[in-house]
């Protein structure tokens, strides 16, 4: 059996090391166009930002390794022009010579991922002092420019997880840097209340955010930047981190089906359209183990996975890929920004409405262990069900953890209702009594139950800010918190006793805190008859 392997970052090697293990009598061929093969691209910001010294260290494997280690044949710098499903045979261009070969397959997998989507900018292709980052050479260039050139202004374009990675570390090699974007949020698809923590922060570390705003001309070979709102921005680096597209043209001329967004189709065993042809990584759609909907397949660690099991299929395993739950992590300065699932912009852009949401901000440790600092957890579950869609945190310090843990669940199919039976390890340093994630499955449970009601501010019917009453239960040393000017503060300590100023006939709302209190709060006003609904910020 020949396989042959178009793709040498992620999914590619992964199946490929795999399935020479699996089958020591197998022919396998991996073709990269690129200079280097099976490396770690989500670490090339932190080379640029002098975190990681050594870009040879990112380099898993090269291609004598593979061959000698592994007897996998490589081809780096050479290009798959032309796939023919009928003769299953592969045109092959040598990128250095220019010769053109075929190669013949009994089987082929395609794992050519992404490349760098740059936006329609009038003068974009004078820039001499720009880039993408997307591949090593990227990272070198870059480095190489860094340090010839010392540039002291940086600009990223594009405010997502990966381009605010690329600010942080320009910024620790001492530029000022400025990010650009045409959405009103940094961190998307992160939800605007989680957004709104990480665009403070970034404002507190020192970096300038035009969001809301488009590049539309560059001028200077790329040192003079004009917007949409008539602002002149000059650069001494421009660095592009505006999306991504599937490299998806080699397997349209064959003929396999694609996708509305261009990526490969392919079913529970990763196999396209075409006889043996099959497809893993970002090049792909697949569905979501959530809600068994069409998905693209992003991150390197869903195509590392998708290859190991490609290569038991391949292998004759009756084994089956059950779908794409999509987590993710980014290290933002301090924080540590994680998603797992469905953010509420990804349900909203899917159709989806019968779900609800939860935001809590529990410590993430016990108070009274020194240097305690809030997580910010938001939890989205189905109404019916209580099935978790998603989650997002954000905070200093055991993000990872809890998120993981909530994909585990989600893994697992476990609802809400089985989170405040999870029993997570307990220590002073590490976490609290009732775990975060046990205290977001007793906050849902409420929500469903409606034994504690909650609403964003958004949501607000404007006629109740004029009717309603908002009552700030925060103690008298307390600084008020949120953006809703209460009606009157009555402190959670003297609520039972002032119940009389707390009109009937009004509904109430009671303004935004961290911690527990406005569930207590929320627990003695309904023990006495009053309704009232929580607001979240």
């Amino acid at each position: 059996m020949k396989v042959i392997v178009i793709g040498g970052v992620a999914g590619g090697p992964s199946f490929a090391t795999r399935l020479r293990r699996l089958n020591e009598q197998a022919e396998i061929l991996l073709i990269e166009r690129g200079d280097y093969i099976s490396y770690a691209s989500c670490a090339l910001p932190y080379y640029l930002g002098d975190v990681i010294t050594d870009l040879d260290s990112l380099v898993e494997r090269t291609p004598e390794v593979f061959k000698s280690k592994n007897n996998i044949d490589v081809l780096v710098r050479h290009e798959v022009t032309a796939i023919d499903p009928a003769t299953k045979s592969v045109t092959v261009k040598n990128l250095t010579t220019g010769e053109v070969f075929q190669e013949k397959y009994d089987k082929l997998v395609l794992s050519t991922g992404t490349r760098a989507l740059l936006p329609p900018i009038k003068g974009i292709e004078t820039v001499a002092n720009g880039r993408v980052l997307r591949n090593v050479t990227d990272a070198a260039r870059i480095k190489s420019f860094i340090a010839t050139q010392r540039p002291k202004k940086a600009t990223v374009i594009g405010a997502g997880p990966a381009g605010l990675e690329l600010a942080e570390n320009l910024h620790a090699l001492g530029m000022t840097v400025t990010v650009v974007d045409q959405l009103t949020q940094v961190a998307f698809p992160y939800d605007p209340e989680l957004a709104a923590i990480v665009e403070a922060h970034l404002t507190e570390k020192g970096l300038k955010l035009l969001l809301g705003k488009t590049v539309v001309e560059i001028q200077d070979a790329g040192q003079t930047l004009r917007l949409n709102d008539g602002t002149v921005l000059p650069t001494d680096l421009l660095i592009f981190a505006t999306g991504v597209r599937p490299n998806s043209e080699l397997a349209a001329t064959a003929g396999l089906k694609l996708a509305t967004n261009r990526r490969i189709i392919v079913d529970e065993k990763l196999a396209t359209s075409a006889p043996d042809i099959y497809a893993i990584g970002d090049v792909i759609e697949t569905k979501s183990y959530i809600t068994g909907l069409a998905v693209p397949s992003l991150l390197a660690s869903a195509a590392n996975r998708q290859g190991h099991l490609l290569a038991d299929i391949i292998n004759g395993a009756d084994w089956t890929y059950h779908g794409y739950i999509g987590t993710g992590i980014a290290k933002i300065f301090d924080l540590t920004v994680s998603f797992v699932g469905y953010t509420e912009h990804m349900l909203k852009a899917a159709g989806i409405t019968n779900y609800k949401t939860i935001l809590i901000t529990p410590f993430d440790h016990s108070y009274f262990y020194p240097d305690a600092k809030r997580l910010n957890l938001k939890l989205i579950f189905e109404v019916e069900t209580g099935k978790i869609l998603g989650a997002q945190a954000v905070g200093e310090r055991g993000v990872d953890k809890r998120i993981g843990e909530l994909s585990t669940a989600i893994t697992g199919r476990l609802t809400v209702f089985d989170l405040p039976n999870l029993e997570l390890p307990y220590s002073p340093p590490y976490s609290t009594t009732r775990d975060p994630i046990n205290t977001a499955g007793y906050v849902a449970i409420n929500q469903l139950k409606r034994t504690a009601l909650t609403i964003k501010v958004s949501d607000i019917p404007t006629t109740d800010f004029a009717t309603a009453f908002f009552l700030d239960i925060r103690e008298a040393d307390r600084p008020t918190m949120g953006t809703v000017k209460a009606t009157k503060n009555i402190p959670l300590s003297e609520l039972r006793e002032r119940l009389a100023e707390i009109p009937m006939e009004r509904k109430v709302y009671i303004t935004f805190r961290k911690g527990l209190n406005p569930y207590n709060a929320a627990r003695i006003l309904a023990g006495n008859g009053i309704e009232a609904v929580l607001i979240e910020e």
